[in-house]
């Protein structure tokens, strides 16, 4: 078995240099070794210096050869030279060459977007496109940087993205294949920055859902609120600026009462969906007016999410998988026989 070779450029201060090859995993002594046979140095008379700092003899020269050393735990072992740290393993951050650097910079691996070397088309467009993203899945199957950005955006309308316990809010392949699921959830910044932050919003909102809280129906607010018990009576609590002090009732998010909770109308609840800042960016109502955006989507009276008429009949379904409340555009109450007879197409 042949061990993978590590290339090592080494600089002598007096601005000569050169490169020398040593096995993955080799000590600072063997480089001084190495370098001394070569320059006819005695090892113990030559420093080796990194980064500003004097390397010491037991550390060892190990460098990445695949993604797997640079993205996965425990694969590039050293010896730390900070004073007092005793550390062994190393990690990899990433970043822009264009901008500075501080000790605080930390970034991502983008490693599913490469350069579409192999001439692969888009999944969607069928143009050949480079830079691409290359799926997760078993057949690898690429799609190009804009119709990623189209298919993100498509799935941040309808609110399809699936929040996943260890990965968080992603998406799968778009061919849907199984087991596809973006594990870097940093792949979604390209959306730039008003999607991203619409990303972002709607990720929170999904998790503070599944915990079982509830989001403020106060027209405006939207905050995620984590009840302390299961009781109706729920107040957005003003506080650091985050809440706007609405108590409302956990069962129909009206304003609280007592005894029953009462069939709501449009008037009655004051609880119409109102256009807010995000809701204007959204890519399909970018041209679209206020009036317009408010007379084809209202909320779902169970979740609060948007959603959108689109013509049909009266009887609408939430297009969020945890939710898939069915009810009716005109009452905004569970669909029921009544709306069925009465309103059924308007």
């Amino acid at each position: 078995m042949v061990s993978p070779v590590l290339l090592v450029y080494v600089r002598f201060n007096s601005s000569h240099g050169f490169p020398v090859e040593l096995e993955q995993g080799a000590s600072v002594a063997e480089l001084k070794e190495t370098v001394g046979r070569l320059q006819g140095v005695q090892p113990d008379r030559l420093r080796v210096i990194f980064a500003g700092r004097e390397l010491c003899n037991e550390s060892t020269l190990q460098g990445p050869c695949c993604w797997d050393d640079v993205l996965l735990p425990n694969r590039i072992h050293g010896v730390c030279q900070s004073q007092d740290c005793d550390g062994t393993v190393a990690e990899f951050y990433l970043k822009c060459a264009a901008h500075p650097t501080c000790d605080n910079d930390t970034s991502a691996a983008l490693d599913l977007i490469m350069p579409n070397t192999r001439r692969v088309p888009c999944i969607a467009c069928t143009d050949i496109m480079t830079p691409v993203l290359v799926f997760q899945c078993a057949e690898r199957h690429v799609i190009c940087l804009e119709c990623f950005h189209m298919y993100c955006v498509t799935r941040l309308n309808e609110r399809q993205f699936i929040q996943e316990p260890l990965v968080g809010y992603s998406l799968p392949c778009a061919a849907g294949c199984p087991d596809s699921l973006i594990k870097e959830v940093h792949h979604f910044r390209v959306l730039g920055d008003e999607q991203y932050e619409r990303y972002q919003r709607y990720a929170a909102e999904e998790c503070v859902l599944q915990m079982g809280g509830v989001l403020c129906p106060a027209p405006g607010c939207g905050a995620g609120l984590l009840p302390v018990d299961d009781g109706r009576r729920v107040c957005c609590e003003l506080g650091n600026g985050l809440g706007c002090g609405f108590v409302f009732c956990r069962d129909c998010k009206a304003e609280y009462h007592e005894g029953p909770c009462r069939q709501r109308t449009h008037t009655a609840t004051g609880s119409g969906y109102i256009v807010d800042e995000e809701a204007a960016l959204r890519a399909r109502w970018e041209q679209a007016s206020q009036e317009t955006i408010a007379e084809t989507t209202r909320p779902c009276p169970k979740c609060q999410v948007p959603v959108e008429k689109n013509g049909g009949c009266m009887h609408m379904v939430c297009p969020r998988p945890q939710c898939k409340y069915e009810w009716c555009w005109l009452c905004r109450v569970e669909w029921n026989r009544e709306c069925m007879g009465n309103h059924w197409f308007g």
